[in-house]
Parts: C-alpha cells; structure tokens; sequence
C-alpha cells in the first residue's frame, strides 16, 4: 500500500513491518503507540523504523494513519476522553473515607 509520510511516498505492506521491526526493542510508550507482533511501540520508533527518517521529519498522526490503514491495532492518547471532573484533594480523600465533603 502506497502511504505519504513526511511527503515521501512509501510502498509498505503488514509483513514488511512486521519484518522491518523484527529485533528492534520497544522503547518507553508514553503516548500514541502501535502493536506489531506481541510488542508495543511508540508511534514514532514504528516511523523511524519503517521510514528510515529523522522522528523529527513526521508526525505521529501520519504513521497512525498507515500503520491502521495496514490493519495494526493504533492507541492514540491524546484522543482519549478527558475526565469529565477533577476532584479537589480534600474530594479525594472523603471518597476514599466514604464520607461527603464539605464545600
């Protein structure tokens, strides 16, 4: 499949990933991340990888968006739900008590 990453066109398919990052260990995943194999990788080792590029050179929306249209299983963070409320500490603590707290 034919995907534009740092607008450089590249022919990549499941298995040339797969056997691209063969080997490689996975790094801290600290954000958006993509399985390959049983391992998870951050988004940008995949890209590096796989491109042969400069992580600086890419986003990370663009390898998400090649390596989930190859058919890997993409987690991206940053498009998680917020919490709906932050409770205070002393919320916290009275929920962990069970007893309601004073406003």
């Amino acid at each position: 499949m034919r995907c534009v990453i740092a607008r450089f066109p590249f022919d990549l398919t499941k298995s040339g990933v797969l056997a691209s990052m063969k080997g490689v260990k996975p790094e801290e995943v600290l954000g958006a991340s993509v399985i390959v194999g049983r391992r998870t990788y951050p988004v940008k080792q995949v890209g590096q990888v796989v491109t042969r590029q400069d992580r600086r050179d890419f986003s990370a929306d663009e390898v998400l968006r090649a390596m989930a249209q190859l058919g890997f299983t993409c987690r991206d963070v940053s498009r998680a739900t917020a919490p709906t409320h932050i409770l205070s500490p002393l919320q916290e603590a009275s929920a962990m008590l069970g007893t309601p707290a004073a406003a």
